[in-house]
């Protein structure tokens, strides 16, 4: 039977899709376009994804499934010639901070064991290499090395220690030892012997004195035996004449300070388990320590009045009891200000002490005795954090506390041991730090570095790490470093490690949905990605890309075009074909991609205000000293490709240090030299890339805040007046004003066990969300319920006249969201509308014609057409003599900008410089820069 060649999708109706039938060719690279919110994830991932995850789990028992959760069936018809699927999201990236680059793509994994099997221990102590020997090789090395001398065999058991150890002694002799060498010299063990407790002592016991001979082996044999046993596998041999103590170990030993590592595991050089991680951090690499600036912030303030923030105003409690004592005791009043206290007071304040001591009363004419003993404000809030049980306790001692390096392992987050194991002079740590180019050179000829007994034992594992590093390499992911934490990765950076995870596993027959791969990703590198998706292809693999990037359409085998327009006017197929079909329709798409349509270039670019905002000695992370001139009254475009140091300049230096000096925020910048200049803007707004809180109860109009608007304005309505209804009667999250049968969501969810739960509309209020009497106050004829069902078009003119909330819906209008509507649950939004939802917020803010915008990579999930729509409103801002600074590699918005600083030349080590700075006619005249090549393109 001939294999099928197309995936047959029929009647899809989910979300917004129009029941719509579908033919996908199979083992081809597929891209899905069109509109934001046409349908695009509905069909590659509601129906598509769905069903093939659904029926890998319907292959389970009964029994097993109803632990799985059941999943929901999607609303298709039927699906043919589907392969099992994978699907690689933006969503999924894993915000612990235990996990890393090297932890997610498994190299770290391999290092390890790499490092447990086949590296070299080194002494902290001396730098010597550590040594190991069988009972055998200890006997051998005793007879030709001591032999006819006479010698003292001895286990250690105590090395450098306080303490009496008088239980010991007694064990010791119970045991049947009569000696023990304390601190360099043997004596005989008395009862009741103890040593002075407050001095550190070396013991060890002596558990043989002998003439060492070849007649004596087999005494020697038993001795060594019993010396390893009561030493924990290590012992040490005296020659009686010269004194000098030799070790030797079962396990890994310095041989002159006679200190032991426990052999190596793949655990010791993992910072998730405790026989790796730096026990100071628990393998986090930093910890919180108290900032001083935060408890006192201001020492102008006094006590009395509330200048220590964690104890607040005067009360009268028993700290305030013990503030009250210190102040008599140094002689200064609590309402005197913070920076006249005394020195020594401040540092009992503060850090904790005890006292005694008396005061003479005048009035009376004796004197008092007081003890004082206070913990400490510091370590008040460090036991709070370490110990509380409660998290709103730790989230209030953690507002006073700073994240630093840690102190003992700084930063490298093993313990000191597991630092000391190497292969070719660098531990694992020295690996994790490098980025993957560095890393894959420094594999590129270790054979020739590795013995011979290595080499046996690593050659598989070098084979699956170099694989590793060449797929990250492939996906343009060459400036990593294995020790970045995934938090601090971009959505597109997260989906691409997953891709080369996902090349690595070799599978064949299987269908790959992929979500805009390309975000984050500079013109550049858009090639290495599209070969990597072609070499999933070519290995058998269907692959589906949901993509507004042209490059990735233009590269594609069949292009399926949604549309024709957004929201409930999209949900067809428009068009279908490669990419030269496709031109020829008459389409939104095909009008961009055959150039008939286009974002224009301005005809000339803003001059600005003459001011601008200057930082020097920029030294974050990878940048080297960068210096950079913000122009203000532009629309300024940072470019350059991934990892070059672009997010570290603007969302970890300067947005930091305007948010602290226009809102006192208290996040530390990354280190700079100085900066001027900031006293020209009043107000900084930054939008960046984390995703809107999704929850089914968290919509468009709740998310923006323009809800809150419209309760208070219906509980202003007469009727709701005389009712005595608050604004709080027309909310769906709260008792009150909601239906109580669905609790608010307007649906119910029945439970079948083994089967997806079914929704079902609530039977009470038909699915409005609230009761009778709260749907009975109308505004303008419409009840909360009317208003929350209503698009954003509609609603724009439905409260034409309040301003309050005409601005916000205003705003949510024109960055191209009319058709949604303003009780659509969150978790139904595509990527490209939630993005633009949280710009619309943020942009309803009213600016002063002095805001400083900064948007990191507003284009995410947005077709052509939104881009244009989008730009009109950043336009808009900039006229208005506002500051707009966008972190981007799209072209379209770069051409668009009145000033350009592009930061390169690469990404991670090789990045982090300023290369060029101007118009876009004055960048591409630059031959260094990858930006400017792209761009010329894009202007002639």
């Amino acid at each position: 039977m001939k294999d099928q060649e197309y995936i047959e999708v029929f009647g899809a109706r989910a979300h917004n899709l129009k029941n719509i039938d579908v033919k996908i060719p199979r083992e081809k690279l597929v891209v899905v376009t069109g509109l934001s919110g046409s349908g695009k994830s509905s069909l590659a991932f509601d129906t598509i994804y769905a069903e093939g995850q659904r029926r890998y789990i319907e292959t389970f028992s009964a029994y097993a499934r109803q632990f799985l959760g059941g999943l929901e069936r999607p609303d298709v018809d039927k699906i043919d010639g589907l392969s099992p699927v994978i699907s690689i999201e933006q969503k999924t990236t894993n915000k612990s901070p235990r996990s890393t680059v090297g932890t997610i793509t498994e190299i770290y994994d391999f290092l390890r064991l790499l490092f447990s099997r086949a590296s070299d221990a080194y002494s902290y102590n001396t730098g010597e290499k550590m040594v190991s020997y069988s009972d055998e090789q200890i006997k051998k090395l005793i007879l030709s090395e001591f032999e006819g001398k006479r010698v003292a065999i001895l286990s250690p058991l105590i090395k450098s220690r306080k303490g009496h150890y008088r239980e010991l002694f007694e064990q010791i002799s119970k045991q049947g030892f009569v000696r023990a060498r304390v601190d360099g010299e043997i004596i005989e063990i008395e009862k009741g012997m103890r040593l002075d407790r407050y001095k550190t002592h070396d013991i060890e016991v002596v558990i043989d004195r002998l003439v060492v001979s070849s007649d004596i082996e087999k005494r020697l044999e038993e001795t060594i035996k019993t010396a390893l046993y009561t030493g924990n596998n290590i012992l040490m041999i005296i020659d009686v004449d010269d004194e000098k103590p030799r070790y030797f170990s079962r396990e890994l030993m310095c041989p002159t300070t006679g200190i032991a590592y426990p052999n190596p595991e793949p655990n010791t050089f993992s910072f998730n388990s405790p026989k790796g991680a730096c026990s100071n951090c628990n393998g986090l690499g930093i910890t919180n320590e108290i900032n001083f600036d935060k408890v006192i912030p201001d020492n102008t303030i006094s006590i009395k009045n509330g200048g220590i923030i964690p104890l607040g105003e005067q009360k009268s409690s028993w700290i305030f009891k013990q503030l009250q004592l210190i102040a008599e005791r140094y002689d200064f009043k609590l309402s005197d200000p913070i920076k006249s206290i005394p020195k020594e007071a401040l540092e009992i304040i503060l850090n904790g002490g005890n006292e005694k001591f008396s005061v003479a009363s005048k009035a009376m004419g004796i004197t008092r005795n007081y003890e004082i003993d206070f913990e400490g404000i510091v370590s008040f809030i460090e036991n709070q954090y370490k110990n509380s049980e409660s998290t709103s306790i730790k989230r209030w001692a953690k507002g006073f506390m700073d994240e630093v390096t840690c102190s003992s392992c700084e930063g490298k987050r093993l313990k000191k041991e597991s630092l000391h194991f190497k292969i070719d002079q660098k531990n694992i740590s020295d690996l994790a730090k490098q980025d993957i180019n560095e890393l894959a050179e420094w594999f590129i000829n270790i054979e020739s570095r590795l013995s011979e007994k290595q080499l046996v034992i690593a050659t598989e594992i070098l084979k699956e790490i170099r694989a590793r590093i060449q797929f990250l390499l492939d996906v343009g992911l060459d400036y990593l470093t294995l020790d970045r934490t995934s938090k601090s990765l971009s959505g597109g950076e997260a989906q691409r490690i997953r891709l080369a995870t996902q090349i690595g596993s070799q599978l064949v027959g299987v269908l790959y949905i992929l979500d805009e791969p390309s975000i984050g990703l500079h013109q550049r590198d858009n090639q290495k990605l599209i070969d990597s998706l072609v070499k999933l292809r070519d290995i058998g693999n269907s692959v589906l890309v949901v993509e507004h990037d042209k490059d990735m359409i233009e590269h594609a085998d069949f292009v399926l075009d949604i549309g024709p327009g957004a929201g409930r006017h999209g949900g067809e197929i428009v068009s279908e074909g490669t990419f030269e079909d496709l031109k020829k329709h008459n389409t939104l798409t095909a009008d961009y991609l055959a150039e008939r349509k286009q974002i224009e270039v301005p005809k000339k670019r803003r001059k600005g205000n003459g001011k601008s905002i200057k930082i020097s000695g920029a030294t974050g992370n990878n940048l080297k000293n960068v210096s950079a001139e913000f122009p203000l009254g532009k629309m300024i475009c940072v470019t350059g490709v991934s990892g070059s140091g672009k997010s570290t300049l603007i969302n970890e230096t300067l947005y930091p240090i305007l948010n602290k000096h226009i809102y006192r925020a208290v996040k530390k910048p990354m280190p700079y030299k100085k900066v001027t200049g900031i006293e020209n803007v009043d107000k900084v707004i930054d939008i960046d890339q984390s995703p809107i809180g999704r929850t089914p109860r968290s919509n468009p109009a709740t998310y923006t805040g323009v809800f809150s608007e419209i309760r208070s304005l219906f509980s202003k309505t007469p009727e709701a007046s005389i009712r005595g209804y608050k604004p709080g009667r027309f909310s769906f999250n709260v008792k009150g004003g909601r239906c109580e049968t669905c609790q608010g969501g307007g649906v119910r969810v029945i439970e079948m066990n083994f089967l997806p739960d079914v929704h079902v509309e609530c039977e009470t209020c038909q699915g409005k969300r609230f009761n009778r009497e709260t749907l009975e106050i109308r505004y303008k004829g419409k009840s909360i319920s009317d208003v929350l069902q209503m698009t954003i078009n509609q609603a724009v003119e439905f409260f034409e006249h309040i301003p309050k909330i005409h601005n916000k819906l205003k705003t949510i209008k024109n960055v191209g969201l009319g058709y949604i509507t303003l009780g659509q649950q969150s978790t139904t939004l595509s990527g490209g509308e939630a993005q633009r939802i949280k710009l619309a917020s943020e942009l309803s803010k009213r600016d002063t014609g002095n805001t400083f915008y900064i948007l990191d990579e507003p284009t995410t999930g947005l077709h052509f057409e939104d881009i244009r729509v989008l730009m009109e409103v950043l336009n808009e801002l900039a006229n208005k003599g506002n500051t707009v600074l966008i972190i981007e590699h799209n072209m379209d918005v770069i051409k668009l900008a009145d000033h350009i600083i592009d930061i390169g030349m690469e990404g991670g080590k090789k990045g982090g410089q300023v290369l060029c700075t101007g118009t876009p006619e004055q960048i591409i005249k630059n031959k260094k820069s990858y930006t400017a090549k792209f761009l010329e393109r894009e202007l002639h």
